[in-house]
């Protein structure tokens, strides 16, 4: 049972990531809180973020598959994440921030029932 909370954990660990680092885009930060707006104070929080989610979710990969396919299986989640928020930016951008937190929440809820599993 661990094993399909790390691979939920990769995938969302992933899309968390891609969605903040989309946010701390001066242009998808616009598209979602409105125009004349900028990231400012919060992309350094935003990009750290991202990079803490992204280093999640390859942990989650390596976890799984070990160190020669979860690299493999890492950059493909890391794909299907950029791509679903890039769709998310282009059509429903104010949806994005949403997303990032229940892909962030559910991130933290797979590590810790894979982890209480043994996983």
């Amino acid at each position: 049972m661990s094993g399909a909370w790390l691979a939920t954990g990769a995938f969302a660990g992933s899309l968390a990531a891609m969605a903040a680092f989309g946010l701390a885009m001066d242009r998808h930060f616009e598209d979602v809180f409105g125009r004349g707006r900028a990231p400012g104070r919060w992309r350094l929080p935003l990009r750290v973020a991202g990079g803490a989610c992204l280093v999640a979710g390859l942990l989650a990969s390596l976890a799984l598959q070990g160190r020669t396919v979860g690299w493999v299986l890492w950059l493909g989640v890391l794909t299907a994440a950029a791509l679903a928020t890039a769709g998310a930016l282009s059509y429903a951008p104010r949806a994005v921030p949403w997303i990032a937190g229940g892909a962030a929440g559910v991130l933290s809820l797979a590590c810790a029932l894979a982890a209480a599993s043994g996983g």
